[in-house]
Parts: C-alpha cells; sequence; structure tokens
C-alpha cells in the first residue's frame, strides 16, 4: 500500500538518471544521515523512460523507487511529463509552442509544447497511465506530482493551434460573439467580429492590441494549462486512489501568468516553488510575501514548499551564494508561514547541463563542505520541530491579491507605466512585517468577516461582489485601506463611470474627476510631511474627511489621504505611493485604529509570526538584523532547545521557535 506523507517533509528532487548506480547506494546512504524522507523522482525522465513511441523502459525507475523504499525514504513520483523527449518534437512540430511574434520555440531547451496540443495530451496521458499502472500502489509511493511548474516557460502560445483552442474557449464563456463584441469593446476601432472563426489570440499588431482581448487570452492561457493537469490528475486517481495528487506552483517573484486562485481547488495539497531574489538584499521580505500568499492559495491550510535552493541558483544574472545562517533562516520563514515541508530543487548538483551550478544537497565539494554540514543542521532542527505540523496562522489582517487584477493593471495604453501592482502589496506588506504583525494574503472573494482590517493595494479590476465583500466587512466594524488605481473596472475591463474609484467611491467617500500622474522621478509633497510619487489625483470629498493633501505637484490642496466612517467601520484612501516611512507610519495608525496587536513587540530587523493548532501555538522568531535582540516570549525553544522565562535572547541572523506557556 502507499504510504503516508511525511509528518514534516524535508528532501528534494532527485534525479539518479543523471548518475552511475554507484552513486546510488551513496545517495540512500547520505539521505538517511541528513534526515531526508521525501524526493521526488522522475521529473526529466520522459526521453529515458519512453524511448520510442509506447515502448516503456522502467527497470532503472523501478530500481529507484524500490531503493528508496528500503531506506525508508517516501517518495513524491512525476508522471515525466514535465518535457517531451526529442522524437516527439520531430514527428509532431505542430505541437512547439510559437510567441506572439511569429518565432517557433524549438526544442533543446525543456517545457517545448503548445498547452493547446492534442498530440502533446495524447501522448501525456499515455506515459501518465503507464506510470500509474506501473507504481500506483507501491509501499513507497506518498505523492503524485503531475509535470513541473506548469507555464514556466511556454504559458503564452500563439500558434494556430492555441488559436483554434482560444476560440472554443471564448464560444463556452461567451455564448454568442454579440456577447464577446460587447466584452470587449470591439466598436473601438473597428474591431467587430462577425463570428468566433474571426478571432485570433492577440498577436503582434501595428497598435495596440485590444484589452480585454488580451485580459482573456491570459484567463485562457491559464486555463489551458490547468486543464492538462486535471487531465493527468483525473487519471491518477482513476489507477492510484488515495494517493494526493499536485504540481507544484510557482508563486512569486518568478512568474505571473497562472491564475493560482482558480488551480488550487483542483489539486490535493498546494505545493509551492520559490527561491529568493539574489539582487535584493532584503529577499527575505519577498519570501514571506510568497509564502503568505501561498498560504492564501491554499485556503489557510499547510503547504508544501516542494522546491528552493540550498544556496546559490544557476539562472539569476547574478547567483549569489546562501551565508552561513542564511539556509536555516529561510526555511524557518517558510514554516512560520505555513509550510509543513521543506523540499529543494535538488538533492545532488548535476556535474552537466544548464543547471550544472544550481547548488545541491550534496553540492559539487561533497560531504566535506560548509553546505553539506548546514543540511544535516537543518534535517535535525526539522525533527525536533514535527508538533508544528498541521497547525495554521491565526490574523487579525488580510492583504486583497487577484492573479488577473495584475494581468489588467499592467495592460499597455494606462495612465502610467510606473503603476505596477505589486508595489503597493509589497510596500504595505513590508510595513505589517515590521510592526510585528502577521497577515493573510487572499482573494478579493474571499470571506473577509474574520478581519480587523483589509489592505486593497492597486485592486485595478474588481468584481461587484468583490466590493459587496468590502463594503460588507468595513460595515460591519473593520477598518479598511483601499489604494489609487483601485476599483477602476469591472472584469470585462470596462471603466466603471460615475468618476473614480469606481467600484469603491461610496465606501471611500470619494470621487476623483481626474487622474494626475507625475513624470519620472516627481515627487509629491503632502501637508502631514509625507512624500509621495508616481501618482496623485484630482479628487473630491463625498462624505469622507481629508487626512493629508497635496501642498505641491498637479493638484495641491487637494486630498491625498481620506477617512471615511461607514457604518461600523471606516475606508481609508490613498491616492499617491507613499514613500516607506510614510506608508509605514499610516499603517500603524490603522494598526492602532483597528486594535491590532503585534505577535510580540517590534524590534528592527525582527520578524515574528505564529501558528495555532488544537495543542497549542508557536511563535516563529528570525533575526535579520546585525544586533542582538532581547524578545518577551515565554516557551521552549524548539530549535535551540530550553525554556524561556519570558524574554529570549536572538542573536543576530538567529532563529527560534518558541512552543508558548
Amino acid at each position: 500500500m502507499p504510504s503516508a506523507l511525511p509528518t514534516l517533509a524535508f528532501g528534494g528532487d532527485y534525479n539518479p538518471e543523471q548518475w552511475p548506480r554507484s552513486v546510488w547506494e551513496d545517495d540512500v546512504r547520505l539521505m538517511r544521515e541528513a534526515g531526508v524522507n521525501l524526493v521526488t523522482v522522475g521529473v526529466f525522465s520522459w526521453a529515458l523512460l519512453e524511448r520510442s513511441p509506447g515502448t516503456f523502459t522502467f527497470d532503472w525507475l523501478d530500481d529507484v523507487v524500490d531503493l528508496l523504499h528500503a531506506h525508508e525514504v517516501k517518495v513524491d513520483l512525476a508522471t515525466a511529463t514535465a518535457s517531451p523527449p526529442a522524437w516527439l518534437a520531430r514527428a509532431h512540430p505542430e505541437m512547439l509552442p510559437v510567441r506572439a511574434d511569429g518565432t517557433v520555440l524549438w526544442p533543446g531547451g525543456r517545457q517545448g509544447f503548445c498547452p493547446s496540443s492534442p498530440v502533446y495530451r495524447e501522448h501525456a496521458l499515455r506515459l501518465c497511465r503507464a506510470m500509474a499502472e506501473r507504481y500506483g500502489d507501491h509501499d513507497a509511493l506518498a505523492l503524485w506530482h503531475v509535470g513541473n511548474e506548469l507555464g514556466c516557460h511556454n504559458a503564452l502560445c500563439y500558434c494556430d493551434v492555441s488559436a483554434e483552442a482560444f476560440r472554443g474557449w471564448l464560444a463556452a464563456r461567451y455564448g454568442d460573439v454579440d456577447r464577446l463584441n460587447d466584452a470587449w469593446g470591439t466598436a473601438f476601432w473597428s474591431q467587430h467580429y462577425e463570428s468566433f472563426d474571426q478571432v485570433l489570440p492577440p498577436r503582434v499588431a501595428p497598435a495596440f492590441p485590444n484589452p480585454t482581448q488580451q485580459l482573456d487570452f491570459r484567463r485562457f492561457s491559464s486555463d489551458q494549462l490547468l486543464a492538462n493537469f486535471v487531465a493527468e490528475r483525473d487519471v491518477l486517481r482513476e489507477l492510484s486512489p488515495g494517493v494526493p495528487v499536485t504540481t507544484n506552483f510557482m508563486v512569486m517573484p518568478t512568474v505571473r501568468e497562472m491564475d493560482y486562485f482558480s488551480w488550487a481547488p483542483e489539486v490535493d495539497l498546494v505545493s509551492n516553488d520559490h527561491y529568493v531574489t539574489a539582487a535584493d538584499p532584503e529577499g527575505h521580505r519577498g519570501l514571506a510575501f510568497s509564502s503568505d500568499l501561498v498560504r492564501g492559495v491554499a485556503g489557510g491550510r499547510p503547504w508544501l514548499l516542494m522546491e528552493q535552493s540550498v544556496s546559490a541558483v544557476n539562472w539569476q544574472p547574478r547567483n549569489v551564494a546562501k551565508r552561513p545562517g542564511e539556509l536555516l533562516r529561510n526555511c524557518v520563514q517558510h514554516l512560520a508561514h505555513g509550510a509543513d515541508g521543506l523540499l529543494f530543487f535538488q538533492w545532488r548538483a548535476s556535474r552537466a547541463g544548464a543547471e550544472k551550478f544550481h547548488a545541491g544537497l550534496v553540492p559539487h565539494a561533497g560531504t566535506d563542505s560548509r553546505v553539506w554540514r548546514e543540511v544535516v543542521e537543518l534535517g535535525a532542527t526539522l525533527g525536533r520541530l514535527e508538533e508544528i505540523a498541521g497547525s495554521r496562522a491565526d490574523n487579525d489582517v488580510a492583504i486583497l491579491f487577484d492573479w488577473q487584477a495584475w494581468w489588467a493593471c499592467e495592460l499597455d495604453s494606462h495612465p502610467s507605466e510606473d503603476v505596477h501592482y505589486l508595489d503597493m502589496a509589497h510596500a504595505l506588506h513590508r510595513a505589517l512585517l515590521d510592526h510585528g504583525v502577521g497577515v493573510d494574503v487572499v482573494h478579493p472573494d474571499s470571506d473577509l468577516g474574520g478581519y480587523r482590517l483589509v489592505l486593497v493595494p492597486t485592486l485595478y479590476t474588481v468584481t461587484d461582489a468583490a466590493a459587496a465583500r468590502l463594503e460588507a466587512a468595513v460595515a460591519s466594524g473593520a477598518t479598511a485601506l483601499v489604494t489609487y488605481f483601485s476599483g477602476i473596472v469591472d472584469e470585462d475591463d470596462h471603466i466603471r463611470l460615475g468618476g473614480y474609484p469606481g467600484a469603491f467611491r461610496e465606501l471611500l467617500g470619494v470621487r476623483v474627476q481626474e487622474f494626475t500622474p507625475l513624470r519620472e522621478g516627481e515627487r509629491v509633497h503632502l501637508d502631514d510631511g509625507s512624500v509621495g510619487d508616481v501618482w496623485s489625483e484630482d479628487l473630491r470629498l463625498a462624505g469622507a474627511e481629508a487626512v493629508a493633501s497635496y501642498v505641491d505637484g498637479p493638484v495641491p490642496g487637494v486630498p491625498a489621504l481620506t477617512r471615511h466612517a461607514h457604518g461600523q467601520g471606516t475606508a481609508w484612501y490613498l491616492a499617491t505611493r507613499l514613500e516607506q516611512p510614510a506608508l509605514d507610519a499610516l499603517v500603524g495608525r490603522l494598526l492602532a485604529e483597528a486594535d491590532v496587536v503585534p505577535v510580540v513587540p517590534p524590534a528592527p530587523g525582527l520578524e515574528a509570526s505564529r501558528r495555532r493548532g488544537d495543542d497549542g501555538s508557536w511563535v516563529f522568531l528570525v533575526n535579520h538584523g546585525r544586533d542582538p535582540l532581547e524578545v518577551p516570549v515565554a516557551g521552549v525553544d524548539l530549535v535551540a532547545g530550553g525554556h524561556t522565562d519570558g524574554v529570549l535572547s536572538l542573536g543576530p541572523g538567529a532563529v527560534a521557535v518558541v512552543r508558548e506557556d
């Protein structure tokens, strides 16, 4: 019978096919030494498993899976459909992906297939079925892994096969072409369609492509990739019932092409890949945001970190190695924000191929290395942290996030190319982190009733239902902050007429007559001493009070920050991009108004989070700074061991996980 997943998973991608069999016994011995309990096998093995159509060679994989089982290492088995073999691309070049300008993406890399290709689907399902029939009841099997990072390189394909599939998707969405014409506003620029047969993907055109066509094409592309996952998942459920099925998402900062909120209900376990941006000296902030968003995608449930790097990666412009202690800090952060397992790419650093300089748990230097010693230390630490598994975050603050709003916000022909969807989301999350407050990053359609404070950054497109949810939360007593360029359009990217910010105008008690975006490098000063850039607006009060106003710029004297009492709560509006210190102060004011308290008293460089379970609660502490900290917390530190009677000493770069008294 297949195995259950480990309580707290630890391991990574294992690619024994890259190595002679003489290495395999050493691999499993080292896995036991490090405490590895789960490895992903077979991700990029299609070409070695099916060397010609329908002819499968499983003997080597049989040996690998049996060997792992004999050494008590559980298997996350991939369907091996991530990259088609050369023989398939040669036989069916029509399945290759195509860029918007018509450039064909040829074999030689990975993911060389059009997501809409029926040829790819047919061959992938044949392999998936063969894998499930052979390994579906193997004792080592704990998890099925469909594909790998679906859409990482081929999310948007503009070929004729995709065009036909896009037309079918549009017909299902709109029913008739008149509804499509209305949604796309095709009366503009003589773009009217007489039938779906006339529609193409938004390929390179002489001028700006139709914005709703672009938005729908992104929706379609996300759905096509998801449909490939669902097709394989259904085969696995049929032939290997009871074994959970996942695929590794890529939530921040890597890929934006998939709407993972729509994907999450289709997986049995949400898993994610995350790599720290080496160019960012504060990459830990992006990690915290990403992990909070993954938890939001998972509906608050624990999730699995499927990939991260033990040290440097190979694909960034400058692949900076992690410094001593950074690996443990990154891992504790992921656990703090909801992960119930830590896997890596990859087990043993490759000796050949495009990723040969990507770090592995077993580095090129071997076990006589700092990296290996930190890996063994990490495995031992995770063994002491098993009791946190299954616990959840418990937060009073939410940030609303929507991939489709991200797509729409950054379409062309907008008021300013300097408005980026993630800017305010990251800045607000950073402010909360520094205030020591946990936050859930959730979809606008989520139930907001349990939150004291809801932050709405640049939610350019929003549905009537989502706007109503925010209004109801405020009316029931929540505090909300909505930022510039929010509520502007509906889901068809049609302007909400009558004055900005459209969907939120009455809730906020303001009416914006005109956007007044700023020139490159231009700044505006507010009468409370704060400074903004990128954006300003010609705003009129319609029930709200002015909290701060511009003293210069395009609209001096006009309110830039407002507050409106609504029902039992309050709704704030921010009409410029504040510099971080001023935004930090504003967030502090909002937290006080909403009566939100920090996990522990904030301190420079300290990150604090809490998870709760049926048997208690755990505070996760990470000192990102260079100075030692004294943190008021009482309980048992599961990392270092020992009890703290009210104050924990946390050195520079140190971490702690405290089971609270």
